[in-house]
């Protein structure tokens, strides 16, 4: 079979250091911090206070009013993150083939806030004053929905949800769709808006969340004294495109998808596999689909979630897959700024990811101190750094042991 290629065009991005690609980026690479007190509700009897929220985010710049009052937050934020991919790729204004243009947006929870504000509905005043809107509200496929319906989308649409690994899973889903000619063109990421009392509270309950009341010290990924992760909220889209397709109508093209990998633990419904075999198998399987050895990779975003756990074992995997040269790899997370957007961060991620290889900019890793011995990689924790990027790996790995990488290389004809 004639695999096509499949390159990145547009970008969009709603992250709590900024709503649009090119404001996230600067964020980035400035190392701004995303992270502070809860301000959604009052968390004075929970173990954890801190989370990554977006900021003055107005939903009416990106959809009209009626239409928003009908979404959950998380659709608003894909919503408008794709509004920004296809606004950057050019595609609002210029032709396609609707039918040969699709949709992959996933989240992990849905419409939390919905479920949330239903439930103290129905118990406070009964079943016969909730919303007729609820059900549509609360569903995990009606970000695609709307994005499908905005656009007028009928290619192939899904949504995913495999936890913290469903934005890089929705990328490479769209990927290996136009890479195999079912769709020329795709949009792809996903989105959560989880930050509220029941999510959060559950979160708070796994014990895997940062007590730390510090926002300069909540999120410090492979620092020694890292004690768990802050939950953050968000959503990343991107425009992918055949190649041919992205050429023939001249497209600004930011890099090229090369490799996609999925592979599950099979463990624990929480917990990583303590030696790293599902993530080590992404790794090696995302190489192979790419045709790529570990040599070709100058950077490696990481899941690098600031838990004790996921921090040592993705280290593990990387020095097992990558030999020498994994200490050669540039490494960052860039949780330490916007925090873990659960189902979202994959897609966040790799809209960095893209920019990275694009710019050959190195994003920090933020609030690192003390070197911990278990992680002993090159992470690039003193301000961004400027070097040749010819490719990276996104990886992204989530509770129920899915495990999911995507590399990204600089595009040529």
């Amino acid at each position: 079979m004639n695999k096509k290629r499949v390159v990145v065009t547009g970008l969009g991005a709603v992250s709590p250091i900024g709503i649009g690609a090119s404001e996230f980026w600067t964020a980035l690479t400035e190392g701004r911090n995303g992270i502070g007190p809860v301000t959604h509700f009052d968390t004075s009897e929970y173990r954890s206070k801190l989370a990554a929220e977006v900021k003055e985010f107005d939903p009416g710049n990106w959809m009209e009013t009626k239409s928003a009052r009908r979404m959950d937050p998380f659709a608003q934020f894909a919503v408008a993150a794709s509004v920004m991919a296809m606004e950057d790729a050019g595609l609002h204004t210029a032709p396609f083939d609707a039918t040969r243009a699709g949709v992959i947006i996933g989240s992990g929870i849905g419409g939390a806030r919905a479920i949330e504000d239903g439930y103290a509905i129905l118990n406070e005043k009964g079943p016969s004053s909730l919303s007729p809107f609820l059900v549509s509200m609360l569903l995990v496929n009606m970000a695609a929905a709307m994005v499908s319906i905005r656009f007028g989308l009928k290619g192939p649409m899904a949504a995913l949800s495999v936890a913290c690994s469903t934005g890089t899973n929705a990328v490479g889903d769209a990927y290996h769709i136009i890479e195999r000619g079912d769709a020329e063109i795709m949009l792809a990421g996903s989105s959560e808006a989880s930050i509220n009392p029941l999510t959060y509270g559950g979160f708070c309950a796994t014990r895997s969340m940062s007590q730390n009341t510090d926002p300069k010290n909540a999120s410090r990924p492979f620092d020694k004294n890292r004690d768990g992760f802050v939950m953050g909220e968000g959503a990343g889209v991107a425009t992918l495109e055949s190649m041919e397709h992205a050429q023939a109508r001249g497209a600004r093209i930011y890099a090229e998808i090369a490799g996609y990998g999925n592979t599950a633990d099979a463990y624990h419904f929480t917990a990583p596999e303590p030696n790293g075999d599902g993530m080590k198998r992404v790794m090696r399987v995302v190489l192979d689909d790419a045709g790529m050895a570990p040599e070709d990779i100058d950077y490696l975003n990481a899941h690098g979630t600031s838990t004790s756990l996921n921090d040592k074992a993705e280290t593990g995997a990387i020095i097992d897959v990558f030999g020498e040269h994994a200490h050669k790899i540039k490494i960052s997370s860039n949780k330490s700024m916007i925090g873990h957007l659960m189902a979202a961060a994959g897609a966040v991620e790799f809209v960095s990811s893209v920019l990275t290889v694009y710019n050959d900019v190195i994003p920090p890793t933020i609030n690192y101190s003390e070197p911990d011995p278990d992680c002993p990689l090159d992470y690039v924790v003193n301000g961004a750094e400027s070097c040749e990027v010819r490719a990276a790996i996104s990886n992204s790995f989530g509770f129920g042991g899915g495990n999911s990488s995507v590399i990204v290389k600089k595009y040529s004809e």
